[in-house]
């Protein structure tokens, strides 16, 4: 889900209220009111000036507090039931519910409260960017009714750039990284026609081309198919031959980055992932995670863990 110019609609006094019941001394909470209110705007169009409005809602853009101050605005939308997490991401607001045994009741009704809770704080859901997805791997059920915000029933949805599938495959996701790999592998070309030095063409491929076939690879590349690990290393070795000197590969690359995943949340006891690392009386393993299905054994956290014990033997 998404909101609707959310920065925009932050209330002063209600984010004030907020922050006073996290604890923020009233001295502080009467600056950021004062920050947030009476403020002029006007817009310059070449010599012509609009004439000169008030605000009193919302955040200035670009401002280096205004994230902040939406993060706070918003600490209090906390799901109601424990089969349900809310994710929040700046103004990108994701429900994630789990229906066991086809018993809907509670995710709806977190969906429910969600809207009341939005519609309470000045905040408008954008419902041509509301999606619903449902992942059921079962073989014999009926598909729940869709959810009637105006949002849309789809196979596949943009999750902080990735492209995540129904059946949890990553084909879709694939397709959509090497198209755009394609695109600035054009540009790579004409740095190279223009005869840009080695080093500055390296640098052009790891900034834009590799850091794009990178994006969280911890998460999908180890339950990608054998044929899309192809095609994404076809893009490797094209940016090869263009560069004219060795590239590594993506299945170097994908192992190293899940060590150094696994290695940071490992030390952060915050993290809601760390519990799931725990070392064997040996101390030189870590306690396997039981996987029935390829899909779990292929994903991080076993990966992961794979790799920490082969690491400390």
């Amino acid at each position: 889900e998404d909101y609707s110019s959310a920065f925009n609609t932050i209330i002063p006094d209600r984010l004030c209220n907020k922050l006073l019941t996290l604890g923020l001394p009233p001295l502080t909470c009467n600056w950021i009111n004062n920050f947030l209110t009476n403020r002029t705007q006007t817009v310059r169009l070449g010599p012509h000036h609009s004439s000169t409005r008030t605000l009193n809602i919302g955040a200035p853009q670009g401002c280096v507090l205004s994230p902040l101050l939406y993060c706070l605005y918003t600490y209090d939308c906390s799901p109601a039931h424990n089969n349900n997490y809310i994710i929040k991401f700046a103004d990108d607001t994701t429900v994630v519910g789990l229906i066991p045994r086809g018993e809907e009741s509670a995710y709806r009704e977190e969906v429910l409260k969600l809207t009341t809770w939005s519609s309470e704080n000045n905040l408008t859901l954008n419902t041509n960017k509301t999606r619903e997805i449902i992942v059921d791997f079962r073989k014999h059920g009926a598909d729940p009714a869709p959810l009637l915000i105006n949002g849309e029933h789809v196979h596949t949805f943009k999750f902080l750039s990735i492209t995540i599938s129904a059946d949890l495959s990553w084909t879709a996701n694939t397709t959509a990284i090497i198209k755009k790999a394609q695109q600035r592998l054009h540009f790579l070309r004409v740095l190279r026609k223009n005869k840009i030095n080695t080093n500055l063409l390296l640098t052009f491929y790891q900034s834009s081309i590799q850091s794009l076939l990178t994006y969280c690879i911890t998460v999908w590349f180890g339950s990608c198919t054998a044929a899309d690990k192809k095609r994404l290393q076809r893009v490797v070795e094209t940016a090869q031959k263009i560069i004219g000197c060795p590239l590594p590969t993506l299945t170097d690359i994908y192992p190293a980055r899940c060590l150094t995943r696994a290695q940071n949340i490992i030390k952060d006891s915050s993290h809601p992932g760390s519990d799931l690392f725990n070392l064997m009386p040996s101390g030189r393993r870590y306690r396997g995670i039981r996987s029935k299905t390829n899909r779990l054994k292929n994903s991080f956290f076993p990966k992961a863990r794979i790799l920490n014990s082969q690491m400390h033997r």
